[in-house]
């Protein structure tokens, strides 16, 4: 069994969003994305892949597909396949989000 640590993964960069594969197999993907100040990622969609975002730390502001919404640590929403994402950090701290993706992204 392989293992990891979550807060290896765990950091920031000034200039872009910092993102790490968490895991990776035939039938699933995982990435750890580190946020702060006003960065975000996406818009980032895939047909084929149902997904779930998960806010390990801070608070984000997230839109799947046309629904917006707020959610802070612990948080989740689910990504229908085909539904694009977008996350932002919407505060002044620092943000860490688990993106998972079933299967993994263009397969």
């Amino acid at each position: 069994m392989r293992t990891r640590t979550l807060t290896d993964l765990v950091h920031f960069t000034e200039e872009t969003p910092r993102t790490e594969v968490l895991f990776e197999t035939g039938k699933l993907w995982s990435q750890v994305i580190c946020l702060q100040g006003a960065q975000g990622v996406g818009p980032l969609a895939d047909e084929d892949a149902d997904g779930l975002l998960f806010v390990l730390s801070g608070e984000v502001a997230a839109q799947v597909g046309k629904a917006r919404a707020r959610l802070k640590q612990w948080g989740t929403a689910p990504i229908p396949a085909g539904d694009a994402l977008t996350v932002r950090n919407a505060s002044s701290e620092p943000s860490v989000v688990l993106l998972v993706l079933a299967p993994p992204p263009g397969r």
